[in-house]
């Protein structure tokens, strides 16, 4: 959560952790010259009143036009995709920030010092997306990923359920590249993590897509839709794909796929898509369902835990 004297921008759950959380970087911002980094750890309970319980720790962080430079150097390494972190470390002697190459000898001496603590602390099988640890107050140190959260969803329709569904998206962590040949219905201008690309051969579209991608097919026509999938199947290094359409319609692509090269491609097309037991066709209704189960497949992938 950003926050600055014009306002806030994010948020970390909301609630009365959220208004302290707030207070305590409001206050940091006119520390002067007080030290850059901050801890605070609340009891949720006995603290804040919260009935959910548990215990948080906060890392406030603060930045002036003097953290310019480095943070433009780490938005460069993120944008280009480089394999880095920036790491935070808060001593007596003060805030030391190093921005570290993947693989490194510094980078693996991070991560040693730290895989420890967070490892005893997570379910098996979880890797955390931030690395932190703490001594006290005034000894921590945090190593923070530069990739992006965001999981490439490659959507390629633009009906009344894709932009229902892309209403959504804008709200989620996901860089949506959405496809259609219509140009009329790819309207600007759209959310800074949608991407339009109009092009009259969709199924020349597939092999740009990152390994690893989300497709989402729920086209106009169903003769497209079923090429369509066949393309992603080709590829096999996708992360999910799923069909818009009934049970028979779902069953009619997998008839036509099986043993299609014998890959058992069809067995990896999700159709029907959505959870949940809503029978509205509403076009939102429909979106709503399947803007869930992507989020349920996101959290699955990265072992997110309630």
């Amino acid at each position: 959560m950003l926050v600055s004297h014009r306002g806030v921008d994010g948020t970390i759950g909301g609630g009365n952790l959220e208004w302290q959380a707030m207070r305590t970087a409001q206050s940091l911002l006119v520390a002067g010259t007080a030290p850059s980094v901050r801890l605070r750890r609340l009891v949720l309970g006995r603290e804040l009143g919260q009935c959910c319980g548990g215990v948080v720790q906060l890392w406030l962080e603060r930045f002036t036009p003097a953290d310019l430079p480095r943070l433009r150097r780490v938005v460069r390494a993120g944008c280009d995709r480089t394999s880095a972190a920036l790491v935070t470390e808060l001593s007596a002697q003060g805030v030391v920030r190093r921005l570290l190459e993947h693989g490194s000898d510094e980078w693996r001496s991070v991560h040693l010092q730290l895989r420890g603590p967070m490892l005893q602390a997570l379910e098996p099988g979880v890797q955390p997306r931030l690395q932190f640890s703490a001594s006290s107050e005034e000894n921590a140190i945090l190593l923070e990923p530069l990739a992006s959260d965001a999981a490439a969803l490659w959507l390629y329709g633009a009906g009344h359920v894709g932009q229902a569904l892309i209403r959504i998206l804008a709200e989620l962590p996901f860089e949506v590249t959405w496809i259609d040949p219509r140009a009329e219905l790819l309207p600007e201008p759209l959310p800074d993590n949608v991407h339009p690309l109009c092009s009259q051969t969709p199924t020349n579209t597939v092999h740009l897509a990152p390994a690893g991608a989300r497709f989402l097919v729920m086209t106009h026509d169903h003769a497209l839709d079923y090429a369509l999938c066949r393309r992603i199947l080709e590829r096999s290094d996708f992360a999910w794909l799923g069909l818009i359409g009934s049970k028979s319609k779902g069953a009619r692509f997998r008839s036509r796929l099986h043993g299609w090269r014998d890959t058992g491609g069809d067995c990896r097309l999700v159709c029907p898509i959505g959870v949940g037991a809503v029978a509205s066709k509403w076009p939102a209704s429909i979106a709503v369902g399947v803007a869930a189960q992507l989020l349920q497949g996101l959290e699955a992938s990265v072992g997110v835990r309630p």
